[in-house]
């Protein structure tokens, strides 16, 4: 029990993070509306546009737009996220690895459980799509 307490506090912590912190002398946030508060991808039936808004959303905070690993919620990261550029991994990888941790999260293959799961992704399509956008950065 404890582990999923700790695993829900990891993925709570990265989700605040990625959002960033309020700065001393920045203004608050708007106040969330129906036609402001984030949504699930929209059903465009475009599954690489939905991995191109889920991959800003999600992935960029913790591995950061160019896949180094420097989201800004890294910092506070340890492990720190998977560099996505790194060719030696990319070739130590297949897609089907890849695509069970962008679906079931890092505890699912041994890594670190920070890494959350995306039980909303049931799209196959979309799932090979985030594949693909990983893959970019070893090219």
């Amino acid at each position: 029990m404890k582990f999923h307490h700790r695993a829900f506090a990891v993925t709570v912590t990265l989700w605040l993070a990625g959002c960033g912190g309020k700065k001393a002398d920045e203004a608050p946030p708007p106040t969330a509306t129906p036609e402001t508060t984030p949504t699930a991808p929209a059903n465009s039936g475009d599954p690489v546009a939905k991995a191109k808004q889920i991959f800003r959303d999600r992935c960029v905070p913790c591995h950061g737009a160019s896949g180094q690993g420097d989201g800004p919620a890294s910092a506070s990261l340890n492990p720190k996220p998977r560099k996505y550029a790194d060719k030696e991994w990319q070739a130590s990888v297949n897609d089907e690895y890849i695509e069970k941790i962008i679906k079931f999260g890092g505890a699912a293959v041994g890594k670190s459980p920070a890494m959350p799961n995306n039980p909303d992704l049931s799209d196959p399509a979309v799932i090979s799509a985030l594949k693909d956008i990983v893959r970019s950065f070893g090219k």
